[in-house]
């Protein structure tokens, strides 16, 4: 009965929703200048749980952002920065002295788009004392938690709040979301050996996980004999579910075509069974922060009940549209995404 009554709540109701991660500073270069010709560069605030935390937020969900940030002008502008966004700042603390910053050289042609780190390590979030959050506190105040694997990536203080507060939340009744997002960069060398049995335990605690097979073989180990990369997901995908008793699993394949177009297909494994968008060919303004956007999806979908099939498509067009759109934070509302579920594209709206 507990059960039902929460799945109502999610149905009929705003579901609050905990997004923890770090809230770092973009600076971007003009147009597609390196930064060896660039003279000024433009800065935002971002972050996978500002970004997914902000598109839930649009959908009419109540997000708060967990997180920790300087006390310092600084502070004060990311937090204003989060508020504009729609993010509840209630759970934010403030120490430390540093916002991790990130450099971005937009890519074009055969050239790669460029991330260059700074001041990771040395942020507010990524310092935090062990006493900074009330995980209890965070998790009786919330439906559902998202969490990701490059806040997972950082270092061990940081790990142990993050799997603090899924435990928090697991106990207190509520969903737990994690998004594998593995970055090589950031685990170093033999980095899937260490991350390993940190996702164990993030996935053992995750009713809904985006990931692929790439995932499942390279940071898990898992085996396959199949060699073309479908086949792998069909075959790998089903396995993890049932051995972390995961509830529902999504993600994408992406393929960056000749012509600087690129293509995109969701899925999402659900009650045994896989269900798959139609691949959506798209031009890119701006590739980064298109996968929160997609996991965002995910998770509005989820919360509102929505058909399987629904879920991945509406996730998708949620990705495509966050491709044309400046900045890491999806902008797109829901009326916005079901149209282009829909509709090609247009002329100028009047």
């Amino acid at each position: 009965m507990a059960d039902r009554n929460r799945t109502e709540h999610y149905r009929n109701s705003r579901s609050r929703v905990a997004v923890f991660g770090e809230v770092m500073m973009r600076l971007q270069t003009p147009g597609y200048e390196l930064l060896t010709q660039a003279s000024n560069l433009s800065y935002s605030f971002s972050g996978t749980g500002v970004n997914v935390g902000s598109a839930l937020a649009r959908f009419g969900h109540r997000a708060e952002l967990v997180t920790v940030l300087p006390d310092n002008p600084l502070g004060d502008a990311a937090e204003a920065f989060a508020r504009k966004l729609g993010l509840s700042t209630d759970f934010i603390a403030r120490s430390g002295k540093y916002v991790g910053m990130y450099f971005l050289e937009s890519g074009f042609g055969a050239r790669p788009g460029r991330v260059t780190y700074s001041n990771r390590q040395e942020s507010s979030f990524n310092t935090a004392p062990a006493d900074t959050y009330d995980y209890e506190a965070i998790a009786s105040s919330v439906d559902v938690a998202h969490f990701c694997g490059i806040t997972l990536a950082m270092n061990d203080g940081v790990r142990r709040h993050l799997l603090e507060l899924a435990r928090a939340v697991k106990t207190s009744g509520g969903r737990v979301v994690f998004d594998c997002n593995y970055r090589p960069a950031h685990w170093g060398e033999d980095g899937y050996a260490k991350a390993k049995p940190f996702y164990e335990e993030m996935l053992a605690l995750a009713d809904t996980t985006m990931m692929n097979e790439k995932d499942a073989m390279l940071i898990l180990g898992m085996p396959t004999d199949r060699t073309e990369r479908h086949e792998q997901l069909i075959d790998l995908i089903p396995q993890v579910a049932d051995r972390y008793g995961i509830s529902s699993i999504a993600g994408t394949h992406r393929t960056i075509n000749a012509d600087n177009t690129q293509t995109l297909q969701g899925y999402l494994y659900k009650d045994g069974r896989f269900v798959f968008s139609d691949p959506v060919t798209f031009a890119v303004h701006d590739r980064i922060g298109a996968g929160d956007a997609f996991a965002s999806g995910i998770i509005h979908g989820e919360l509102s009940g929505f058909e399987p099939d629904r879920t991945v498509r509406f996730a998708v067009a949620a990705a495509v549209l966050a491709h044309t759109i400046t900045g890491d934070t999806p902008m797109s509302g829901e009326k916005d995404i079901e149209r282009a579920m829909t509709a090609t594209v247009g002329d100028v709206e009047r």
